[in-house]
């Protein structure tokens, strides 16, 4: 057994070979390495202070006899559950909120002897399946940083991957829990909704939001299983489970019957390699005991549509509604673009929805009197941080092609390590069953686990980025807007989203196409104004100013923090004609004025 799993770190502590304050301290050290790498992977630390007393605790009731399952074991915790006294952000500032109670979650890990180290990034509000949509910067993966991390748990898979904590909890609407783990190698599980608690967390979409959990392996799932699985009065949506069952095998070959999609309907974007992967992870499964049998999965890909294209977008809003309505410029563009599309859906759509969904949940038992589960692709793809920020819905829609329609359709699964690309981004494959065959998945994939040679994983990509000049954009450079793809083109990361000191006003310029602001620094008469500041390299950014055209220029900008950086500045002939926009606090929120004027 590692001594680097949850099992077997919590039995080194139980059984006294070290003590859960050595633990803490070698997390700590982690995290804080691992921070000058991607510290964009944390929204919120828990002071090392408190780490350590909350490990001499653990060592404590080990002293005292206890038996905790989890005893000393370090873990973090997705930015969208509730951590008592730490705020809550769903990766939003402007909506933070500072909880006074825990979690059930986190309170039955922490009960077993697990020790929180802080709270993650994630896609905000949950709402993503690519971890590129956060203020606080874009997580990448962490064996090639050019290369997303997945969402919406994007900091609670990289921090898994990474080694800092062997566990972190994520949640899981669409696929925010597996997606992650695809890409970064790891076993990323979404039990049965109602299975663990979700009461504390902040709802994407209530009726199908599930807590998810990133680990390096099953055996270490199964283990946070056993704490986790019970049923919460507090949570209306928690559900008692039926008694376990084994998993099935329906002839007396002893195998277990796994439905594998017919090949026509696989698409994996013309990733070659995603293919040639899954065939492999199919041999595993076969090498396992499974015998792959041909099913359907039009019904369940229809199904998936139903989630962003269909009423449950409004599930979203009714979360959310009141403090768009206020914050609307808070929230990012892409991010607010979809849970607005809410709007659009009355009730008797939503009736139509479900109407829907319950033909297609029918047509899903049928499937499970011909197979035990079924093994699909978690994602068919992966894709660059760049290719994300230049078109962020549609590639974001082709990764959620075989996850989107599990939670709708009452299923539990897992995504499982099936191997890594020539880039190092990694591939996993689902299991995916029934409600209520989380174990039967669970006992599956460890044995495929063994079925096969261990799966090489690369090393972290560490490597120093190329000298680069961050730069504050302010108009039609913003992502989403005409000229993103000028940044994007040139690999340009995002770093933050945030506001200039209070010492400009922004004024929208007359006759540009398209429509540009101005940025003028005017002193003590100024007021905040919104920016987003990217990364480029500085060949990239050179071509970059080359395309600026007059009376706009790269100059200097301070930003609220006190820093100041490279960003668009403009000649005074720039305001001639010009409407003064500031009173919007930003380029987006003037748009959407406009927009509102005209309907």
């Amino acid at each position: 057994m590692e001594e680097s799993s949850v099992s077997g770190l919590a039995q080194a502590v139980g059984a006294g070979r070290t003590r859960a304050l050595a633990l803490a301290q070698d997390a700590l050290a982690r995290a804080d390495s691992y921070a000058a790498v991607q510290p964009q992977a944390w929204i919120c630390r828990v002071p090392d202070d408190q780490v350590r007393a909350a490990a001499h605790a653990i060592d404590a009731r080990i002293r005292a006899g206890e038996r905790l399952p989890l005893a000393g074991v370090p873990f973090a915790v997705k930015d969208n559950i509730d951590v008592a006294g730490l705020p809550t952000t769903a990766a939003c500032p402007a909506f933070a909120y500072r909880p006074e109670r825990s979690a059930t979650v986190v309170q039955r890990l922490q009960e077993a002897g697990a020790i929180l180290l802080g709270k993650t990034n994630l896609d905000q509000f949950a709402t993503g399946l690519v971890g590129t949509r956060s203020p606080y910067g874009a997580p990448a993966c962490v064996y090639q940083r050019e290369y997303v991390s997945g969402g919406s748990s994007s900091g609670s898979g990289v921090l898994v991957a990474a080694g800092v904590v062997p566990f972190a909890l994520g949640t899981d609407t669409a696929g925010s829990g597996r997606v992650p783990a695809a890409i970064q190698g790891l076993v990323g599980f979404k039990p049965t909704r109602g299975r663990w608690s979700t009461q504390g967390v902040f709802p994407a979409c209530r009726s199908l939001d599930c807590v998810s959990v990133f680990t390096r392996d099953a055996r270490d799932a199964c283990l946070l299983d056993d704490v986790l699985a019970a049923f919460d009065d507090a949570d209306p949506y928690s559900r008692h489970a039926p008694p376990a069952a084994a998993i099935q095998r329906e002839d007396g070959s002893g195998k277990v019957r796994i439905g594998v999609a017919q090949p026509s309907q696989l698409s994996f974007f013309g990733d070659v390699e995603s293919a040639n992967l899954f065939e492999a992870a199919c041999a595993r499964a076969v090498a396992a005991g499974a015998q792959l049998v041909e099913v359907d999965i039009e019904p369940l890909l229809a199904t998936a549509q139903l989630l962003y294209a269909g009423p449950w977008i409004a599930e979203r809003l009714a979360a959310l509604g009141p403090f768009l309505r206020e914050h609307a410029g808070a929230v990012h563009p892409v991010v607010r673009s979809i849970i607005q599309g809410g709007a659009a859906f009355s009730a008797s759509d939503a009736y139509r929805g479900l109407y829907t969904l319950q033909q297609q949940l029918r047509l899903a038992e049928h499937l499970w009197e011909q197979v035990s589960a079924l093994l699909l692709p978690t994602t068919p793809t992966v894709y660059r941080i760049a290719e994300l920020l230049a078109d962020p819905v549609a590639l974001n829609s082709n990764l959620g092609t075989y996850t989107n329609f599990v939670n709708l359709l009452d299923m539990c699964a897992l995504s499982v390590p099936a191997g890594f690309r020539a880039n190092r981004t990694g591939f996993g494959a689902s299991l995916i069953g029934p409600a209520w065959a989380d174990r039967k998945l669970l006992e599956f994939a460890r044995t495929m686990e063994q079925a096969g040679p261990p799966i090489v994983v690369p090393p972290l990509d560490l490597g120093e980025r190329a000298p680069c000049v961050v730069l504050a954009v302010v108009g039609a450079h913003l992502s989403g807007q005409p000229l993103h793809a000028q940044l994007a083109s040139r690999g340009a990361r995002l770093a933050q989203a945030t506001k200039t000191a209070p010492v400009y006003r922004l004024y929208a310029m007359a006759g540009t196409k398209p429509a540009k602001p101005a940025l003028v620094h005017v002193g003590a008469q100024g007021s905040e104004v919104e920016v987003e500041v990217y990364e480029l390299d500085l060949a990239s950014f050179g071509g970059f100013v080359a395309e600026v055209p007059a009376p706009l220029a790269i100059g200097t900008v301070l930003l609220a923090d006190g820093s100041s950086v490279r960003g668009f500045v403009a000649e005074p002939r720039a305001i001639e004609g010009a409407q003064d926009i500031t009173a919007f606090g930003g380029w987006r929120a003037y748009l959407q004025s406009l927009s509102q004027e005209r309907h």
